[in-house]
């Protein structure tokens, strides 16, 4: 759940309001407590809701728009980043399912000389490495130095970037290592993966995911946007501020430029890695049904839940483990199911038990956390106790 574009460089924000309104904290629950304690770590808004079997709960905090200071949207749309990998992981996996393809076969058997040049070679990665981030490929977002730098990105955001385009990019380095050999997280797997989607079905990784997942599931809040820069209404403003030095930035004194306004760009660059849009109500009903077998058969749902260590992700989540597209992070109640998402302007994080009776998702208005002054970095990620808590039945 490392940022969706770059695991090794993480931007930041500033907030410059902290006392935008929120709850009292001699009467506010300890979700709104913990929604509150986001300000203070940068965030200028969080929505947050909490799927229960008693009901659902939600809380916000902050304001959707420094200049209105107007609370985000209860209904609010986002761009959820690489949440978008796990619908695009149980497309393919519906896939499997029906005897369509394989989750041994390899790159070349479906995109023969796609994934080719320079060491790489798509005989060797199979399509379980692709979702499961242990094929070795460079993550192409670290080839496109517009993503991570104000100006360029200001300059360039409504420039369009093709999944062929971004496996190129990828391929036009050595991979990182062999396939197989270690975990490190690229968003050019899940390119790779919804390329292979349109070949073995004749229709794009967008269209099959609303056909088997968003149709089905009544996801009419989630959008698949494409080459749009538009974000539905109603929605937050999204905020970003990025590294002086961009790609070059000393990690330990990126010295960051001003919160710039990010909310309308062409988000083609994520693509099958990260570009879709959705509300904390769509997401929990997604990962409630994938957990309760609405999704994906068992035998399936069995293959995404096969997880490997996560070493680059401990940072954030200690014990990490990632499946196909999910991830397993424990916690003092026995742990819970997760992919988040980061893109310019906006965080998302969210969980669910194992049985599907508990979820969450959590929506922030930026992705680049600073704490404010006086305010102590929070310990792994900033969202962690939130969800531990609405999750473990303390919210």
């Amino acid at each position: 759940m490392k940022r969706l574009l770059a695991p090794l460089l993480a931007a930041a924000l500033a907030a410059t309001l902290t006392g935008a309104a929120h709850a009292d904290h001699r009467t506010a629950s300890p979700l709104q407590r913990d929604a509150d304690a986001l300000l203070a770590q940068g965030a200028p808004g969080v929505l947050v809701e909490v799927d229960t079997p008693r009901g659902d709960v939600r809380v916000r905090s902050g304001v959707a728009d420094t200049g209105t200071r107007k609370p985000v949207p209860w209904n609010a749309k986002f761009r959820i980043g690489s949440f978008t990998k796990t619908y695009v992981a149980a497309t393919v996996l519906q896939l499997v399912g029906e005897g369509r393809l394989s989750l041994d076969d390899t790159v070349e058997r479906w995109l023969p000389g796609v994934v080719r040049g320079n060491g790489n070679d798509g005989g060797r990665i199979t399509v379980r490495q692709l979702l499961q981030h242990t094929s070795g490929l460079h993550n192409y977002i670290l080839q496109l130095p517009f993503v991570f730098k104000g100006d360029e990105f200001l300059a360039e955001r409504f420039r369009t970037v093709t999944a062929a385009e971004a496996v190129a990019l990828a391929t036009g380095v050595a991979p990182d290592f062999q396939p197989g050999e270690e975990w490190r997280y690229s968003n050019t797997g899940y390119a790779v993966a919804g390329m292979i989607i349109e070949k073995v079905t004749g229709r794009t990784w967008q269209q099959e995911v609303r056909k088997r997942i968003l149709d089905p599931l009544r996801l009419r809040d989630t959008f698949l946007p494409g080459t749009s820069p538009a974000i539905p209404k109603p929605h937050a403003t999204a905020y970003e501020r990025f590294p002086e030095k961009g790609l070059e930035a000393d990690p330990e004194d990126p010295r960051y430029g001003p919160a710039l306004d990010v909310t309308h760009y062409n988000p083609s660059w994520g693509g099958a890695a990260g570009d879709m849009i959705s509300t904390t109500d769509d997401g929990n009903r997604f990962l409630q049904a994938l957990m309760t077998g609405e999704v994906l058969r068992p035998a399936e749902l069995a293959e995404m839940k096969r997880t490997v260590p996560a070493t680059g992700f401990e940072q954030g989540w200690p014990g990490v483990r990632y499946g196909l597209g999910l991830m397993f992070i424990p916690n003092e109640c026995g742990g819970y199911w997760s992919h988040g998402g980061d893109i310019p302007g906006f965080m998302t994080r969210n969980g669910v038990t194992d049985d599907g009776r508990r979820s969450v998702v959590v929506s922030v208005n930026t992705d680049s956390l600073i704490p404010t002054p006086g305010t102590a970095p929070a310990v792994g990620d900033p969202t962690s106790t939130l969800v531990d808590h609405a999750l473990c039945g303390r919210g």
